[in-house]
């Protein structure tokens, strides 16, 4: 259940600015106008503010979120550039233009935050208040649309305190958003494919490529970003280990996916054990989860033992995962 904050409105300026980047630095919510619609932003680097974030919005499913920068030379830090990534990039960034990219060596970004793919969506704003912020903080922010999930996307302050008052620390207020939709999302991992049609028209990105978009399979889901990457969503990290859900008992030389306590019996049975979290609390869980499927999936083990997690709150998300991962989404 989300503890209820005491949410604040700050006029756009430079002290809003320099609080939005203290209150992200601490893990905190901070909601700020791009040129498509509000976002809510996290330090896209902190997974546990990536889960504060899905709990806020009440996503159903840990879907992929943007990340957004400043500027290309940040944003190569994130994600791979093919040529066709270099010229969308240079025609249209700033702007309302998300790519999807293979994810870089070394990307700092949460395992949460791209929900276990190994690719990455980027985006370069060009409103001058989310361009301040993220000047301010230097470092990337995930912003999905800042409204609780299934609701219509924010185009003003008003809009974001009437869905997440009392969820989120800050809400800086830069007027309505001049394009009022979202961004068009451009796959770049071989020939480039329109994943969501948005601020940006198809003709300009076709025009910039001298050449025609495919288009990907349509996703399911009203959300912002839910579309991120339609026919790669099937392909959530998926461990090579065989897994077992909500077990009572680790049979010997299993690995062992714990949360909460663990009973004795369990933990001497285990070639090897992570527990998402000790104190059982969901956000933290929510946030190790990819993390520790990866690391587990290394330990050589014949199958991964998960022990149960709760089915409310972030809980449903996780157990969503876990049952995908378990059926051999691959």
């Amino acid at each position: 259940m989300t503890t209820l904050l005491a949410t604040r409105v700050m006029p756009a300026d430079v002290d809003s600015a320099a609080e939005a980047a203290r209150i992200l630095a601490a893990g905190g919510l901070v909601a700020f106008p791009t040129e498509t619609v509000y976002g809510l932003g996290a330090d896209a680097t902190n997974g546990q503010a990536v889960a504060r974030l899905y709990d806020a919005k009440g996503r159903p499913a840990f879907n992929p979120l943007i990340a957004h920068v400043l500027d290309l030379q940040a944003a190569k830090k994130l994600g791979r550039f093919d040529a066709d990534a270099e010229r969308l990039a240079a025609a249209f960034w700033p702007g309302p233009l998300t790519l999807v990219l293979h994810r870089a060596a070394g990307c700092p970004v949460a395992e949460l935050a791209t929900a276990g793919l190994d690719t990455i969506a980027v985006r370069v704003p060009s409103h001058l208040v989310a361009r301040n912020i993220l000047k301010a903080f230097g470092k990337p922010v995930v912003a999905p649309s800042a409204n609780r999930s299934g609701h219509v996307s924010p185009t003003t302050a008003a809009h974001v305190l009437a869905d997440l008052g009392g969820r989120i620390d800050l809400i800086v207020d830069g007027g309505a958003t001049p394009v009022g939709i979202e961004s068009t999302i451009v796959a770049c991992l071989g020939a480039p494919a329109l994943l969501r049609p948005g601020g940006l028209p198809r003709a300009a990105i076709e025009q910039a490529l001298q050449q025609k978009l495919s288009d990907a399979p349509a996703a399911g889901g009203g959300d912002d970003d839910a579309p991120i990457a339609p026919g790669l969503l099937a392909a959530h990290y998926a461990p090579r280990t065989r897994l077992r859900l909500a077990i009572r008992r680790v049979e010997p030389g299993e690995a062992l996916l714990a949360f909460g306590p663990v009973p004795a019996a369990n933990a001497q049975a285990a070639k090897t054990a992570l527990n998402l979290s000790a104190r059982g609390d969901l956000i933290e869980a929510a946030a190790n989860l990819f993390s520790h499927l990866r690391a587990l999936d290394d330990a050589g083990a014949p199958a991964i033992a998960v022990m149960p997690v709760p089915a409310d709150g972030l809980g449903e998300a996780i157990n969503d995962r876990l049952a995908r991962a378990a059926a051999g989404d691959r």
